[in-house]
């Protein structure tokens, strides 16, 4: 078989961390708020006639083979550890060679391995005939990722990767629900700037600074949460009505509140592309995923987005030209 498979980052807009479970259990009506953009993970992968297993990522520039199946699950280090899990999870019973590329810069904040999980676990579950469907597919992701990084992992990661769009992922005690948001894309890709900091950063070790914070009773990091759970509802409910006045406002609020969560949450040089652009029409921004480096996203006025751009540029960093992707991933079988 020949499969390809591909699916989309995301940029989050407010009630990160919130995700990570138990967290979400101790803040009234806690939601996330996120969007996919059109940088894409892609996987290819093409069975063989032997038991040989090769994985190759060409972003990382980086290769690795097995002898067999066995040989990959008996192995206690490897080069491409996220190929390697998924593959030792879904266990195919033939050779295979899988080849993936991320479009996302390397510790960007926009959830390239997130999306690359669900990439490659979305083509073996067509390769293997396991029907899983999606949400259980983010179950097996999400579970796998943080057997990788060792940390507990939150699930709206993998939401934009698995249905594009603009989400509203509700974290209830009953489970975790995705619901879209309509909103004019036309409009709305004419008001986000993403820029890439060119600094890496480790969300999974970030998040769970927090984490171990809020669970051994922190009364401060507590209250931050309530409040940025409330942030995020706000969110939501101007993301549904389109009024970028006022998420613009809670986005400004909600980086203030992580600021104080996590002060290594920013950099000197996050702090400048906030100030330089706010006179040129930036009305809000804030780092994506747990911060430190990575991504920032800004939201613009309308017609703001070329002086903003230049701004970023000048400052030592890249603008990283995306758009809302409207769907989720795609599994294409091209011969049998």
């Amino acid at each position: 078989m020949h499969i390809t498979a591909k699916s989309p980052c995301r940029v989050d807009l407010a009630g990160g961390t919130l995700d990570i479970w138990p967290l979400y259990l101790f803040h009234k009506d806690s939601v996330t708020v996120n969007f996919a953009v059109d940088r894409y993970t892609h996987c290819e992968l093409k069975t063989r006639g032997d038991k040989k297993i090769v994985l190759r990522a060409a972003d990382q520039k980086s290769e690795e083979s097995f002898d067999s199946l066995e040989e990959l699950t008996a192995a206690r280090k490897f080069k491409l550890p996220l190929l390697a899990y998924v593959l030792r999870y879904f266990r195919p019973q033939t050779g295979i060679e899988v080849d993936t590329t991320s479009e996302a810069p390397t510790g960007a904040g926009i959830s390239g391995s997130s999306s690359l999980i669900i990439t490659l676990a979305s083509a073996l579950n067509k390769l293997t005939g396991a029907r899983y469907d999606i949400e259980k597919i983010r179950e097996i992701a999400q579970n796998v990722e943080a057997q990788i990084i060792r940390v507990p992992t939150g699930c709206q990661d993998y939401y934009p990767a698995m249905y594009g769009g603009i989400s509203a992922i509700e974290l209830t005690p009953a489970g975790i629900y995705r619901k879209g948001i309509d909103v004019n894309l036309d409009d709305f890709n004419e008001r986000i700037v993403l820029a890439y900091t060119g600094v890496p950063r480790n969300s999974g070790i970030n998040n769970w600074e927090v984490t171990k914070a809020h669970i051994n009773g922190d009364k401060a990091v507590h209250k931050n949460f309530d409040k940025i759970a409330a942030i995020a509802c706000g969110m939501r409910k101007a993301m549904e009505r389109q009024d970028w006045t006022e998420a613009a406002r809670l986005l400004r609020e909600e980086w203030g509140h992580r600021k104080t969560n996590a002060p290594g949450i920013s950099t000197p040089l996050i702090d400048r592309l906030i100030e330089v652009t706010r006179k040129a029409g930036a009305r809000g921004a804030k780092v994506c995923g747990a911060g430190g480096g990575g991504c920032v996203f800004f939201l613009v006025d309308r017609g703001a987005k070329a002086r903003v751009s230049q701004l970023i540029e000048e400052n030592g960093s890249q603008v990283l030209n995306v758009s809302v992707a409207p769907k989720g991933v795609r599994v294409k079988v091209l011969e049998q």
